[in-house]
């Protein structure tokens, strides 16, 4: 924002002038391997993928400040195939997952550790997004509800505004019950009644349930849209939405996630939760969501891939509309990414150009074994050493986009300790969309 002021005779008049994505600031401190990374400036758009070993959880800081915890995962470990079939903990299993996305959360937070949470957004209702209730969970300070994931976090920093796809009745597609949900509306409760917390569902179609909250006007090249949640999808008109599920079905929790696309200046990304893409044989046209969605989504620069790479996902038709540049896999199991997955994503026969993949957890012991039972010997040789090759295996990792939104760095943050060393730099690279625009007339 810029303003010119005026002195004239007896006259004083202001002009306020607002540029759309024009923003000052200083020189950003450039990351260096192997140093700390440095702190969010603003008209950067942070979105770190917080890697626990253990579920999902990003936290979106945008140009302005404000923030976006989305999903805050907590798996059950006390199986007997843990050990082979999970990646191990990170940093360690001294924290909950929940507390140790807490501590990420207030080491990068634009207000330090004093920084509460604009927004929070689950994704769906599985144990992986929202925290797996388990006999060890401790009791809340208030006694109110136990804590895990989302309630853990939720606990140690406020959040001013959470959404969920089924806010207040929670009976779609069927009542929900079992301890994890009872825990969490327990939560929801005692946060709205005790820390004045204003919840609401997640609505297909609306571009104005997240915005910025510090400075709207100073950015006016930034919008989180809304593409679907419980199987309503946007038509890509207004606000309008479709109902992809017919009356009556009962869909699976997978297919129910909210999706969103999020836009600053030329640069784009894509969240979908864990729905699906690839159907089982004789499975109705309905229940595969990703193509429903492409459709209105368009090109992007960066995906969360959808499922975590389980073989469900990232079908053909979706990838060849959005045409990622990065694919981002929040990997904690030894089923992700399915080889065919991997193929897919891999593709230029699918769509042409360049790609990388970066994943938060790659090679563990026990894994190369139990993937062999899955996938069989020579699926696995092939998917692990395209692993190996990856942007990256192992950590956090932050898309950091430059004021404005024309380029974009991919950075690799050390997940064994909390020191914030930054592994790696990927980039810069050019936003899609300022790569595609025309050149300047001379």
């Amino acid at each position: 924002m810029s303003a010119l002021i005026f002195f004239r005779p007896g006259r004083f008049l202001v002009l306020l002038g607002i540029f759309a994505g024009l923003v000052t600031v200083a020189r950003a401190a450039a990351p260096v391997v192997g140093q700390p990374l440095p702190g969010w400036e603003r008209g950067m758009l942070d979105i770190h993928k917080i890697n626990t070993g253990t579920g999902d959880a990003a936290l979106l800081i945008f140009p302005d400040g404000t923030t976006l915890l989305l999903d805050a995962g907590a798996v059950d470990r006390s199986s007997e195939r843990a050990p082979r079939y999970d990646a191990p903990q990170r940093p360690d299993t001294s924290l909950r997952p929940g507390q140790t996305i807490s501590r990420y959360i207030r080491r990068v937070h634009p207000d330090g550790t004093r920084g509460q949470l604009d927004y929070a957004l689950i994704t769906h209702f599985h144990g992986d997004h929202m925290g797996t209730l388990l006999p060890t969970a401790p009791a809340s300070p208030s006694g109110a509800y136990m804590l895990t994931g989302i309630t853990d976090v939720g606990d140690e920093i406020p959040i001013q505004t959470l959404l969920d796809r089924d806010w207040p009745d929670y009976k779609y597609p069927a009542p929900s019950g079992g301890g994890m949900m009872l825990n969490y509306r327990a939560f929801l409760k005692w946060q709205v009644a005790q820390r004045g917390m204003r919840v609401a569902r997640f609505e297909a179609g609306r571009s104005d349930q997240i915005i910025l909250r510090r400075a709207p006007r100073e950015f006016l090249r930034f919008e989180v849209r809304n593409i679907a949640a419980n199987g309503f999808v946007w038509t890509g008109s207004g606000r309008e939405v479709r109902n992809r599920f017919p009356v009556g079905v009962l869909p699976v929790e997978n297919n129910c996630s909210c999706a969103f696309r999020l836009a600053y200046g030329d640069f784009t990304y894509f969240n979908g939760g864990d729905m699906a893409g690839v159907l089982p044989p004789n499975a109705p046209a309905w229940a595969e969501m990703e193509s429903a969605v492409a459709w209105v989504t368009g090109p992007v620069d960066v995906h969360a891939v959808n499922h975590h790479g389980t073989q469900d996902g990232a079908n053909p038709f979706f990838l060849s509309i959005l045409q990622p540049r990065i694919h981002i896999l929040s990997t904690y199991a030894a089923s992700q990414p399915a080889p065919e997955v991997m193929r897919r994503m891999l593709s230029e026969r699918i769509y042409p150009g360049p790609r990388e993949v970066f994943m938060t957890n790659s090679f563990w012991p026990g894994r190369r074994e139990h993937m062999v039972t899955l996938y069989g010997e020579t699926d696995t040789a092939w998917v692990l050493a395209k692993m190996a090759q990856s942007a990256a295996t192992q950590g956090h990792v932050l898309v950091r986009v430059a004021p404005g939104g024309d380029s974009y760095h991919v950075i690799v943050i050390d997940d064994a300790s909390e020191s914030g060393r930054v592994l790696s730099i990927h980039g810069p690279v050019k936003s899609r969309g300022a790569a595609e625009s025309p050149a300047p007339r001379e």
